[in-house]
């Protein structure tokens, strides 16, 4: 799987056969809506959090207290971003395997879109930023880390493809190195450059990096969808083959409307909630004393990544390391080559200077994780000793983070 949600994310709902469909001739409409809705709601263990969504909205709304505020909708969104993925894959099934795929593509980063979208309208660039770059060392490290444990802790070691892995990690590569370009422009500036000619020519060069990502990403999907789809198709089958067995609830889909109604339904639903909770992120940096920079890189990730990781591990744990990888390197491929570049026009669009431009520490830590996460897929073999490796890494970074104070990517601290 290379988009970061094209396996079904959630673990407990089989994969219905994609000719299957219900029956509602003899069934009211509301009585197929509210079966509609059992199935949404039984369809991941992480739907239990919906009970902070009332919480999440109501205190939001009175501008209650600004941590409880930021808790109940942080809470809230894992269990949206469970609704709106199961949503997406019934609604791609229905619509053919290249439409499809661009419909996992599309919405398969929605919740981090949403809240990223939100949070540049505020003004909040630096958390955008971090949570670009949360994102990628969440599913380099953290989320490859316990793959390698719950796959490897009862196992020698484990194999997976290591051309396939190779040429994504390839990609994953060249995508962050574009994003550290700007970086590297700044920090080898010859000195005597006024500082808003220096933002300047960062801001040109981050958006023309951006547009070139972008088009990377066209190619990668025809590459994904077209030329090569039955490999990725093959993955796709083998990972909800692997999911079903996770469950033994009877087979069930949702219809066209349907489908469209809880995607839409979760959508509004997670933007009201990003908003109240991106509009806390002051409140909570100086009531706790966080940076932002922490919030967005370590907390925000959460987010939008729980079910998904869930997913990793899953399949890790029945021995399928390809499709582990694939989820894991996917991901990141989608935040580095559409997410983060599309950041930077959206902000173009709306008159917000979003840059590619992270700070030399950021860089470090970006280039860290993408030359660790190399090395450690480099022979084809993993183990739980190099998971743990792995997650001693991320929680490294996270300590690193924890003290580190904010910076301006635009030069002040």
């Amino acid at each position: 799987m290379t988009d970061a949600r094209s396996p079904l994310l959630t673990p407990d709902v089989p994969r219905r056969s994609r000719g299957g469909s219900n029956s509602y001739s003899a069934i009211s409409n509301w009585e197929a809506a509210k079966i509609d809705m059992k199935y949404v709601l039984y369809s991941s263990p992480l739907n239990i959090l919906l009970l902070f969504v009332p919480l999440g909205l109501i205190w939001g709304y009175f501008e209650l207290s600004h941590t409880y505020v930021f808790i109940f909708n942080f809470l809230a969104i894992i269990p949206l971003a469970a609704i709106l993925a199961y949503a997406t894959e019934e609604l791609a099934d229905k619509a053919g395997s290249t439409v499809g795929g661009l419909l996992n593509a599309t919405f398969g980063n929605a919740v981090e879109l949403i809240v990223s979208i939100i949070a540049l309208k505020e003004g909040q660039v630096r958390i955008v930023q971090a949570s670009m770059l949360g994102s990628l060392l969440s599913n380099l490290l953290l989320v490859l880390g316990f793959c390698f444990v719950f796959g490897g802790y009862n196992r020698i070691q484990q194999k997976f493809n290591q051309t396939a892995a190779q040429t994504m990690s390839s990609l994953l590569a060249i995508s962050c190195a574009s994003l550290l370009i700007p970086a590297a422009f700044k920090a080898t500036l010859p000195e005597g450059k006024e500082d808003w000619i220096v933002n300047e020519k960062i801001l040109e060069l981050s958006r023309g990096t951006s547009i070139i990502l972008l088009l990377v990403y066209v190619f990668f999907l025809a590459f994904q969808l077209g030329s090569h789809h039955d490999l990725f198709e093959e993955q796709m089958e083998e990972t909800d083959e692997v999911l079903s067995q996770y469950s033994s609830k009877p087979e069930h889909t949702l219809s066209i409307r349907s489908s469209l109604l809880f995607l839409l339904g979760a959508t509004v639903v997670i933007s009201i909630c990003a908003d109240y909770l991106v509009g806390t992120i002051d409140n909570i940096v100086e009531s706790t004393g966080l940076s932002k920079t922490f919030i967005g890189l370590i907390v925000i990730p959460i987010v939008g990544n729980a079910a998904e990781h869930v997913t990793s591990v899953l399949v890790a744990m029945k021995d399928k390391m390809d499709l582990a990888l694939s989820v894991a390197i996917g991901s990141s491929l989608q935040i580095s080559l559409f997410v983060t570049p599309f950041m930077v026009l959206v902000g173009w669009m709306i008159d917000v200077p979003m840059t590619l431009n992270f700070s030399t520490f950021e860089t470090a830590t970006l280039f860290i994780a993408v030359f660790l996460s190399n090395y450690l897929i480099l022979d084809g073999e993993s183990n739980w000793l190099e998971g743990v490796m792995s997650l001693s890494m991320y929680l490294l970074i996270a300590l690193a983070f924890f003290y580190y104070p904010d910076v301006d990517t635009f030069g002040k601290s």
